[in-house]
């Protein structure tokens, strides 16, 4: 259980630095607020809906299908999805067969491809 929290106050400390750090955005919860473009808030309801029906293999393949390395507003909309997911209890993960590590592998996966795995690594070498 305390692993568990700790994981899950890593990925919150991750995301909140790769927005401050990249975005200039403080936001101790972040938000759909955070994105500018409507389609992009839209995107983002939808895989939220998808994770909350516990369709989340399915939200994170749509996810991958769309990014584009090159667009860092596309890495806002990745942080928040994942920060959402985060957000669910482990029985909710349990449930849908999903775990804290397959968030933080996505994560990675994410970050990677935004050529930040730098700072993923900084965060996820503890455990």
């Amino acid at each position: 259980m305390f692993e568990e929290d700790y994981i899950i106050r890593t990925i919150k400390e991750m995301v909140r630095t790769i927005l401050k750090l990249l975005f200039h955005i403080d936001a101790k919860t972040p938000t759909s607020d955070i994105l500018e473009n409507e389609v992009e808030k839209k995107r983002l309801e939808k895989l939220i809906d998808m994770v909350n029906h516990g369709q989340i293999n399915e939200a994170e393949n749509e996810l991958y299908d769309f990014l584009d390395g090159e667009d860092k507003k596309q890495l806002k909309l990745a942080l928040l999805f994942y920060s959402h997911w985060n957000d669910k209890t482990d029985e909710f993960l349990e449930e849908n067969q999903f775990s804290r590590e397959e968030i933080k592998l996505g994560i990675g996966n994410v970050t990677r491809q935004f050529g930040l795995d730098s700072i993923t690594e900084m965060f996820f070498t503890e455990f």
